[in-house]
């Protein structure tokens, strides 16, 4: 009899560390949410908002400049140092290889070191116009304001000519439409 008053003490005791460990998990997990939230969702200016002036040169040695963003542009920003970026590049490439005007239409900036960002830059140029960029203090991150990788933006030219965000989010698994 005194052995299964202690088997039910211990497993008792074993459940009250589980229900202590299992509140410290919802408590992180707040805390978490939280930090995510302060980041007010946005991973760069969203829709309606006016694109930044900027100038760049792309690792073809093109110059670009926001005032080429005059036609609907699909806009990328990734990260070696990304996972979510390494899972969505491919999709990029994809949407960007069926975006109406090809190349001429797509914009994306590669932020990080240089040695580490060259797979993603092969990835990119055969699709897009490719901005390398340092992680801090690039010039279309800055123009975008971009706060989170991977950042996959749809740009136009508004009624006064201006560049604005058209799309803050695109999802890379629907195709663009084919121009009319």
């Amino acid at each position: 009899m005194p052995f299964l008053i202690a088997a039910v003490v211990l497993v008792g005791l074993l459940c009250v560390l589980d229900l202590i460990l299992s509140l410290g998990v919802v408590k992180r997990l707040r805390e978490h949410t939280e930090m995510l939230n302060n980041l007010n969702g946005r991973a760069s200016i969203g829709a309606g908002e006016e694109v930044g002036t900027f100038t760049a040169v792309t690792v073809d040695g093109l110059p670009v400049s926001r005032d080429l963003l005059t036609d609907e542009t699909l806009v990328g920003f990734f990260s070696p140092g990304c996972p979510a970026c390494k899972e969505q590049l491919p999709k990029f490439v994809e949407f960007a290889r069926s975006m109406p005007g090809g190349r001429d239409r797509v914009l994306a900036a590669v932020v990080g070191d240089v040695q580490r960002t060259t797979d993603m830059v092969a990835m990119l140029n055969p699709v897009a116009h490719v901005v390398a960029e340092p992680a801090q203090g690039g010039a279309v991150g800055g123009a975008f304001q971009v706060a989170a990788f991977p950042s996959v933006l749809k740009v136009a030219a508004n009624d006064s000519g201006r560049p604005v965000v058209t799309a803050a989010r695109v999802d890379l698994d629907r195709r663009p439409s084919p121009a009319v």
